[in-house]
C-alpha cells in the first residue's frame, strides 16, 4: 500500500500516532486506497473487558462485504505480539459487536516491514487477519523495474 498522499517524509522519524493522524487528515484518499464500500467508524475505538482497556487504531465498516474491518498501524517490523493483539481485537468484535447477519470481522495490520514466514506460522490458514506493508513513497523507476522483473519471474516459475 502506498501512502504517499499522507505527506510524511520517508526518512523522518514519526510515531504511530503521527501516522494515524495523517491518515485521519487524509481520510478520503485513504478510503479510496482501501477500495469500494468502506465507511469510517472510529479512531482509537476503546473496548473493555476484565477492567482493562484496549484501543483499535482505526475501525471501518465495509457495506459491500457486510463486515467490520479493523486496522492497526505499526511503524516498525511486524511481531507475533502484533498478530496476537489483532487476533484479540477481531475475536472481540466477532463476539460482542458484530450482528448475527454480518460477516466475520477482518483485521489488517499495516506495518513498515512484514515477515511473511512469521505471519504464516502464527496465524491459522483460514484467518481473517492480514499483514500488509506500506510505503510512504513510490519507489524510483529502477526499483519499480526490478520489482516488476522479479514478479514476472515468480509468475513464470509458478505457471511452468
Amino acid at each position: 500500500m502506498f501512502l504517499e498522499f499522507l505527506g510524511l517524509a520517508e526518512k523522518e522519524r514519526y510515531s504511530e500516532s503521527d501516522l494515524e493522524s495523517a491518515i485521519i487528515d487524509n481520510i478520503e484518499q485513504f478510503l479510496l486506497e482501501l477500495g469500494k464500500g468502506f465507511l469510517f467508524e472510529a479512531r482509537q475505538k476503546r473496548f473493555t473487558f476484565d477492567e482493562e482497556h484496549f484501543f483499535v487504531d482505526l475501525v471501518f465498516y465495509n457495506w459491500l462485504l457486510r463486515c467490520y474491518v479493523l486496522v492497526d498501524l505499526k511503524i516498525g517490523k511486524l511481531t507475533h505480539q502484533d498478530l496476537g493483539q489483532m487476533q484479540m481485537y477481531v475475536n472481540y468484535f466477532d463476539r460482542f459487536v458484530r450482528l448475527a447477519d454480518e460477516n466475520p470481522t477482518v483485521g489488517i495490520i499495516l506495518c513498515k516491514q512484514k515477515n511473511s514466514a512469521l505471519v504464516e506460522i502464527t496465524l491459522p490458514q483460514d484467518e481473517n487477519i492480514h499483514a500488509r506493508e506500506y510505503q510512504l513513497y513510490l519507489p524510483d523507476k529502477e526499483e519499480l523495474r526490478r520489482k516488476l522483473m522479479a514478479w514476472a519471474a515468480e509468475q513464470e516459475n509458478s505457471n511452468g
